[in-house]
């Protein structure tokens, strides 16, 4: 099953969210997301190869910075699309000096909470 970012209790370990961030190739993928896109879209407006794209919009859903939707086609050829799932990261030190994280996420609408539900029952059939 799919992380989901939205969860509240769905906060991404310090380094995974670090690793993503300072990677250019993830950081462009996040730029070129303004609407939900399939990895091959974003391997073409970001002239990355397919396999990297791959491979970095895995580690950007790890870190939940990435939202994954299932698209039901009629065909029965579903397609994963991705979309930005934070507004804010804060990177900060707690009183006790250790690092805390904290993701602002966009608020979703009913519809949108039902879409994904539907979306993760689809995966278990």
């Amino acid at each position: 099953m799919v992380r989901d970012p939205f969860e509240e209790a769905e906060t991404p370990e310090l380094a995974a969210l670090l690793d993503a961030l300072s990677d250019p190739d993830c950081r462009e993928l996040i730029s070129a997301i303004d609407s939900p896109m399939t990895a091959a879209e974003l391997s073409d407006v970001c002239d990355i190869p397919q396999s990297t794209t791959y491979r970095k919009l895995d580690q950007l859903s790890e870190a939940t910075l990435l939202e994954e939707l299932t698209e039901i086609r009629s065909d029965g050829r579903h397609t994963t699309r991705y979309a930005i799932a934070f507004e804010n990261v804060d990177v900060g030190l707690d009183e006790t000096r250790s690092f805390t994280v904290e993701i602002t996420r966009p608020t979703r609408t009913a519809d949108e909470r039902l879409a994904r539900m539907w979306s993760e029952v689809q995966k278990e059939l």
